[in-house]
């Protein structure tokens, strides 16, 4: 699923030694490129999830707390400008691999706020609420009273409810316009405007290209998680509501606004739908993480054996971080299209 354990908050003798994050910021951030940030560019304010973010000069010791908003960094060429990363569902993107190996992993699940805080970072980014509120890694308070500016995910705030339980609810659909104004958002941060520019329209004609004349209308798809006794199975608003939306296909859950609400499986059998989305998660957290392990399940257990899409195996895999509001739901896109060309449900 998409929280991780709670951890415990710093002890105030760290309070003095992170007082030192804002002679840190002052640093040559050591970009050689055309588009090197000046600090006639700022301050620069952010409206973020009902904050106000402002940064009076480039981050240069960003940490980020999400695999999501590291993809992001990392796909703006800002990988020397990192102090850190956390929590990962999924081996890195190939392409930025080489980039993220030189950024130090401070967990592979929350760090402590100590471990953050050892990081020094003058940035600190998170692509959920719950990452960086009570029960989390430290509130958004608790890093901004000691100069920290704090960043979280435009799509999980905007339209949606963090406080209804679990994953939350939408009251919106998500949409992947949410995805590419966070990138705006964080190249405006980093004062690398035409980077993100640039990356919001590879990836707007990466969608174009994979949809383009695909109609799905009469095709269900159930997007599984994890979990194998009480599946996290996608409702209607989230990641998946994007893709299905993008592909022109129906959600077999889409009458549910909770973003990973819990169904059993009885109730799956019964909606019966054409195709699987299955999540291929490397972390050990749930039950049936990977997708062998889903896929294993499926065709043993007696409530999903007989289910159409197992029989004719229609299962299409997709990382965890494409199930998220991500930099991968646009490779989640692509892959869900090309399995329902596969499938021959396009028309």
């Amino acid at each position: 699923m998409l929280r991780t354990p709670a951890l415990l908050p710093a002890p105030a003798l760290l309070l003095a030694s992170a007082l030192l994050l804002t002679a840190c910021g002052s640093s040559d951030a050591g970009d050689a490129k055309p588009e090197a940030t000046s600090a006639a560019g700022y301050p620069v304010t952010l409206d973020n999830c009902g904050h106000k973010v402002t940064l009076t000069s480039a981050p240069k010791r960003a940490v980020s707390l999400n695999q999501g908003t590291t993809e992001i960094l990392l796909s703006l060429g800002l990988a020397d400008r990192m102090a850190g990363t956390a929590t990962w569902t999924d081996p890195v993107l190939k392409d930025l691999a080489k980039a993220n190996a030189s950024v130090p992993r401070l967990a592979d699940n929350n760090p402590s706020f100590e471990k953050v805080l050892d990081a020094e970072p003058d940035f600190v980014t998170a692509s959920f609420v719950s990452t960086l509120g009570k029960g989390g890694v430290a509130t958004r308070e608790q890093f901004e009273k000691l100069g920290v500016p704090t960043y979280v995910s435009p799509s999980d705030c905007a339209g949606k409810d963090n406080d209804s339980g679990g994953d939350g609810s939408r009251a919106e659909p998500l949409t992947l316009d949410a995805v590419y104004g966070e990138i705006r958002d964080l190249a405006r941060a980093f004062g690398v405007e035409k980077r993100g520019e640039k990356l919001v329209a590879s990836l707007q004609k990466r969608v174009s290209t994979a949809t383009a004349g695909l109609h799905a209308s009469d095709v269900s798809l159930m997007y599984w998680f994890a979990n194998s006794q009480s599946p996290y199975l996608a409702g209607c608003c989230g990641a998946p509501g994007a893709i299905t939306r993008a592909v022109g296909a129906k959600n077999a859950f889409a009458d549910t606004h909770d973003e990973w609400p819990q169904i059993n499986w009885e109730t799956v059998a019964d909606r019966d739908p054409d195709v699987l989305v299955i999540g291929d998660l490397t972390r050990k957290q749930e039950t049936a993480e990977t997708a062998a392990a889903k896929i294993r399940f499926l065709e043993t257990n007696p409530a999903t054996r007989n289910l159409t899409a197992v029989k004719k195996k229609r299962y299409i895999l997709l990382s965890g971080q494409a199930m998220n509001p991500s930099l991968r739901t646009i490779e989640g896109t692509e892959k869900v299209a090309a399995g329902l060309r596969d499938f021959g449900f396009a028309k």
